[in-house]
């Protein structure tokens, strides 16, 4: 496992930028597994205007995305395909009829055997990831036990506090989500997780001890040929990471 300090916010996504962009250079018709939340907004950002004043192509490529609120329509300002169009698809020149996100709503056995087929159809060239604050990757809450393939996640008091701020009660975050399993995370080539905010749990357990436990599924990275971690230097500094 790689990890890269970067001085800033704005320069870690400017590099984890550069991972796909010769990602997608070096195999137009990749596929790319894509992750929400506040971490990878400004590596999106910075897609867009490098497909825009770059040229930087991503009408072949595909994606899917790590997972998805059970309950919120694709068009809720909080489901993760509306998150997707609003800082990605919308500024690339993909064609949206080659991305995927989970559906929220309807059958859940169907939604579940969708994704599930989707992901078998073809590998993950790389995958971005963000972290919680406990741990947990897409929403592979920590336990005792991890998932191999795509299942509905019961979601931990700790991630509907971290969540509450994008909604307008706690009571109107999911409690349940779609999510890929960790056996399909570790399956991508590449994995690439950006690290800022407020994470000195989980970055400690990831960089600084050399445990691979459930109960902080960001652990098992470690085991990965090809990841790469980018993380803030005031982060890294705070918990002592010297590189």
């Amino acid at each position: 496992m790689k990890v890269v300090v970067a001085d800033t916010y704005e320069q870690e996504c400017l590099l984890a930028a550069d991972v796909i962009e010769q990602v997608v250079r070096e195999k137009p018709d990749c596929r790319i597994g894509l992750a929400t939340g506040s971490s990878p907004v400004g590596m999106y950002k910075e897609l867009g205007r490098r497909c825009r004043e770059e040229g930087l192509d991503f009408s072949k490529a595909d994606t899917v995305n790590l997972d998805e609120y059970v309950g919120l329509e694709p068009t809720h300002e909080q489901s993760y395909r509306y998150f997707m169009d609003v800082n990605l698809f919308d500024h690339i020149n993909i064609d949206k009829a080659n991305t995927y996100v989970a559906k929220g709503v309807g059958d859940v056995e169907e939604n579940l055997r969708e994704f599930n087929e989707v992901l078998a159809k073809k590998t993950i060239d790389v995958q971005v990831l963000g972290v919680g604050p406990d741990g947990h990757l897409g929403f592979n809450e920590p336990g005792e036990k991890l998932w191999d393939h795509a299942h509905k996640e019961f979601l931990d008091e700790s991630t509907i506090d971290a969540n509450q701020r994008f909604f307008a009660s706690r009571d109107d975050v999911p409690r349940y989500a779609f999510t890929m399993g960790m056996g399909d995370i570790m399956r991508a080539k590449k994995l690439l997780m950006i690290i800022n905010g407020n994470k000195q749990d989980a970055a400690t357990k990831l960089l600084m001890d050399d445990k691979i436990d459930p109960k902080c599924p960001a652990t098992f990275m470690k085991m990965h040929s090809d990841a790469v971690v980018f993380i803030e230097k005031k982060l890294a500094d705070e918990i002592g990471y010297k590189g």
